[in-house]
């Protein structure tokens, strides 16, 4: 069995789901949780490929998140849309890497992604307040990535 699949079966996918359902009943943002399998130099960059390969660049607002994990490597990164640049401070995403951090050395990856998941639904939900007309544009679904 790979690390990924262990690391997988240890998450609680249902808390993170409706981690990530409860922040977007805030906002109009979108986010997202991609498991990567294998080696990954650079978490950042794996996060740029796998938001265009799903798509979160197509909302609306430019203000889809997602959250990359790649647990054999044992690295993650936090990969924010380009409308959510323009008015996050500097140090927010640093902030909720650090928080996720904490967890991931705990040992605890569910409660590490709730939280970050919960931290960047507050900060949408302040930039980006959920409209009367808003949809649900992207899955709520932790997305599992075989290795390349």
């Amino acid at each position: 069995m790979s690390d990924l699949s262990v690391f997988n079966e240890q998450l609680d996918h249902e808390r993170i789901e409706q981690a990530i359902t409860a922040a977007e009943l805030r906002t109009s943002g979108e986010i997202r949780v991609v498991l990567k399998a294998g080696e990954v130099d650079d978490p950042t960059a794996e996060a740029a490929a796998e938001f265009a390969k799903l798509a979160m660049h197509k909302t609306a607002e430019r203000n889809a998140v997602l959250f990359l994990v790649a647990p054999e490597a044992r690295k993650f990164a936090v990969f924010g849309d380009e409308g959510i640049h323009q008015k996050c401070p500097p140090d927010f995403w640093s902030e909720v890497a650090a928080a996720m951090q904490q967890h991931f050395r705990a040992g605890d990856p569910t409660t590490a992604l709730v939280e970050g998941i919960s931290r960047a639904g507050t900060l949408l939900g302040q930039e980006f307040p959920r409209q009367d007309d808003d949809v649900d544009e992207l899955s709520n679904k932790v997305v599992t990535r075989p290795a390349n």
